[in-house]
């Protein structure tokens, strides 16, 4: 899978700040990249210590183009999944 050059941007960063709505107000927060090991996978998603609502989680994800986790849950682009980015 090609990954698109906004999340090659973030990945060389290290990290992108999203404005999204949490509580019922936009806000803006800091996700961070960060290197996860499942089994023998080791893989990128960008990450945050705030929860997150699942439905925004999905679309941060769909237009940054990476795995998004927050304190409950993870999301992935429609159609991946986590060996689509192993190894960047």
């Amino acid at each position: 899978m090609e990954i698109s050059a906004k999340a090659k941007d973030v990945i060389s960063r290290g990290s992108v700040k999203v404005r999204l709505i949490r509580s019922g107000m936009f806000q803006q927060l800091t996700f961070d990249i960060r290197r996860v090991q499942h089994g023998n996978i080791n893989y990128v998603e960008l990450a945050t210590l705030r929860q997150v609502d699942l439905s925004e989680l999905q679309r941060i994800a769909e237009e940054i183009g990476l795995p998004v986790e927050s304190q409950n849950g993870r999301a992935f682009p429609s159609g991946t999944s986590m060996t689509d980015f192993a190894g960047l």
